[in-house]
């Protein structure tokens, strides 16, 4: 074990409020349930029925989204390639972009159908490619869905077509949504209103967002809509304002027009009521701490997010503080390791906010030579003292 002591842990003391609500029972009035979250905290703003099992249409493809993001990022598929397209996938009813058994559609375009036009048979190409089969495919959604920690949700396909015991709830559908945006590069998808697929062919497709918000709502850039006859009208929406992220996650309501309304209103009452504030930056340094037998002291530490809270915006001053938990630490440790967590606290002690922190630097074991030497001028200056 190497042991470490803290050589100073800044006390930030802010002076910021934090404050519960109660929401006006009047929003979501036709949904079934839903959520309004404030993402870079995950703070629930407002809730209904957060918890009850529904259907949930294609908001599932969030899920399969997730899989697809993650396989680009291993570098186990590649935008600009070319998926061929099989009788299975070609045969899904419901939305899809009409793709044809043996045609060849490459992964972006594909990505494009599904979370523009909420493609089923784009999903599952994309998931006979990924998972070798949909069946497979799905099998690996539910496994995220277990180490996402999502505890009311099971999925029997990849497109959310009505099927029995296929299922989620808002805040599993809030979850699910925000790993999703984890992955920045969703949002080059997802904030497209129209473009074209097969562009310059004569099977050009014409691709138009199933998620109006995306024109008519300021700062919303995503995520997904849904519509089955056990899941009545879905979505999943994500807005920015004032360096402020929004998700809002409205299910079961009797039309698209009422749903567009509701989640319109769940926003508005998150944008006019609450504000985000940054109080340590990503990288931003919070102390130092000494680590036996490293090649470098003092070692800096840093925050590996935004650390920041959400308050209302009429709310009066109060003071928030802060604490670091170091968990036991064996070198080397890379920057970017965990190493522990920073907690926010308000003045009574409720915890406020957790963020991973990091070092802002690699660091090593040093080397025995070095070690000798420390050793022996300690001893020295001890005989001089």
């Amino acid at each position: 074990m190497i042991f470490y002591k803290v050589l100073l842990i800044a006390l930030m003391v802010f002076s910021l409020n934090f404050y519960n609500v109660k929401a006006d029972d009047s929003l979501l009035s036709g949904a079934k349930s839903g959520l309004l979250m404030e993402v870079s905290t995950g703070t629930i703003i407002y809730e209904k029925n957060i918890h009850e099992k529904v259907s949930v249409a294609s908001m599932t493809k969030m899920m399969g989204m997730i899989l697809i993001m993650e396989s680009l990022e291993d570098g186990k598929i590649r935008l600009d390639e070319m998926v061929k397209v099989s009788k299975n996938a070609s045969g899904m009813g419901g939305s899809q972009i009409w793709l044809e058994e043996g045609e060849s559609m490459s992964v972006l375009d594909l990505i494009k159908g599904i979370m523009m036009a909420s493609a089923n048979d784009g999903i599952v190409c994309m998931a006979e490619r990924i998972g070798g089969s949909e069946e497979n495919f799905v099998k690996m959604m539910n496994e995220k869905a277990k180490e996402l920690g999502l505890k009311n949700t099971n999925f029997v396909n990849p497109t959310g077509l009505d099927e029995d015991d296929h299922y989620s709830t808002a805040y599993d559908m809030a979850l699910i949504a925000k790993e999703l945006i984890k992955h920045e590069d969703i949002f080059k998808y997802t904030s497209i209103y129209e473009d074209y697929l097969r562009k310059g062919t004569d099977r050009e497709y014409w691709l138009v967002n199933t998620n109006k918000l995306i024109k008519t709502y300021q700062g919303a850039d995503g995520l997904k809509t849904g519509m089955t006859d056990n899941a009545g009208y879905c979505m999943a929406v994500t807005a920015v304002r004032n360096n402020m992220r929004l998700l809002a996650i409205v299910l079961g309501e009797e039309s698209g027009k009422v749903r567009n309304q509701e989640t319109t209103e769940l926003l508005d009452y998150g944008f006019n009521l609450y504000e985000v504030t940054t109080i340590k930056k990503k990288g931003e340094v919070l102390g130092k701490i000494e680590i036996d037998k490293a090649n470098t002291n003092p070692i800096e530490i840093v925050a590996s997010s935004d650390v920041t809270i959400l308050k209302k915006q009429s709310d009066t001053d109060k003071e928030y503080k802060s604490d670091v938990k170091l968990k036991t630490l064996n070198l080397p440790i890379k920057k970017g390791d965990e190493i522990g967590t920073l907690i926010v606290r308000d003045d009574i002690g409720n915890k406020i906010d957790e963020v991973l922190i990091t070092v802002s630097s690699d660091i090593k074991k040093d080397n025995f030579f070095n070690i000798l030497l420390k050793i022996l001028k300690s001893m020295i200056q001890g005989e001089l003292l």
